[in-house]
């Protein structure tokens, strides 16, 4: 019997801060009749990451910031009269500016105390991720951690391996990143000396209009002579204030998500490091919280 095609879908628990609490918005839709958090199926060959954050926006109307992964629930939904498996993959998200607007998808939106959110939720699967926003703390900082895009054959590059450029697929990755690591706010753009390093990233630093800060720390002949240096500067940037986007070398990046990730009690039986990825590090006052791979775009 063939294994069925699991239906993927993402969506948010939008938060804002609501006196010395926060609110969070459930969304009613007709079609079911239910109250739920705003999530939908991606569309084809979206990531995740953007379906959630689009979803958000077209059943709210808000803007978001994006925090930490909220896990993902699995359940099963009617195909064609088929029951098929699904998994919606969730994250947090701090509320930005917008105004609800109801339509037929959803005619009503409701911001509440969590616990009031939680009583009205039609379905107990919607309850996880709210609960764990909840009980994860919302005073979270994000390093986003990437990979530079592919740049062709180390052998192949007659010149300075420091200058070897990204190739065709790499400048596309590197457009699809700036597309993409926005939704996380960041507020700085760091890079490993590689010229493949920083061309990754320069789209992304010329979307949020900053400039790209060379920290040789992360570059692959620096982390091998001193790791501790990059780990050091990776735990400050996630003691910070604010998103910072790290683009680093493949000799670097498994090694740090390995030493923070076990640092943090956290067992990764592999850990993918695939040119044009990134790992969403999510740290509160300091401490490793969440690690969230992004795949490569293209």
């Amino acid at each position: 019997m063939p294994t069925p095609v699991v239906v993927q879908a993402a969506g948010g628990v939008l938060w804002r801060p609501a006196g010395a609490g926060i609110e969070v918005a459930v969304v009613h839709r007709p079609r079911y009749d239910d109250w739920s958090l705003p999530k939908g199926k991606l569309a084809t060959g979206e990531h995740a990451l953007a379906a959630a954050v689009r979803e958000v926006r077209e059943e709210t109307g808000y803007a978001a910031t994006v925090g930490r992964t909220l896990g993902r629930s699995d359940y099963l939904v009617l195909e064609a009269g088929t029951a098929v498996p699904k998994m919606v993959r969730w994250w947090a998200m701090r509320a930005g500016t917008g105004t609800f607007v109801a339509g037929d998808e959803v005619d009503e939106l409701r911001w509440l105390p969590p616990a009031a959110a939680q009583a009205l939720l039609t379905a107990g699967r919607d309850v996880k991720p709210l609960r764990l926003l909840v009980e994860a703390g919302l005073a979270t900082t994000t390093v986003l951690l990437v990979r530079h895009g592919r740049a062709g054959r180390r052998e192949s590059w007659p010149g300075d391996d420091l200058q070897r450029p990204l190739d065709a697929r790499g400048h596309e990755q590197a457009r699809r990143l700036a597309e993409l690591l926005p939704a996380y706010g960041p507020l700085r753009v760091l890079s490993a000396p590689a010229l493949r390093c920083v061309q990754t990233v320069a789209p992304l630093a010329g979307a949020l209009g900053v400039q790209v800060q060379l920290e040789a720390a992360v570059g692959e002949q620096a982390y091998d002579l001193d790791p501790h240096r990059a780990l050091a500067l990776v735990c400050a940037l996630g003691a910070a204030t604010g998103t910072t986007v790290l683009c680093s070398q493949g000799g670097a990046v498994p090694g740090l998500v390995r030493a923070l990730t076990g640092g943090a009690g956290m067992e990764l039986t592999t850990v993918r490091a695939r040119k044009g990825s990134v790992w969403a590090l999510t740290f509160t006052a300091g401490r490793l919280v969440d690690a969230d791979h992004l795949a490569p775009l293209a």
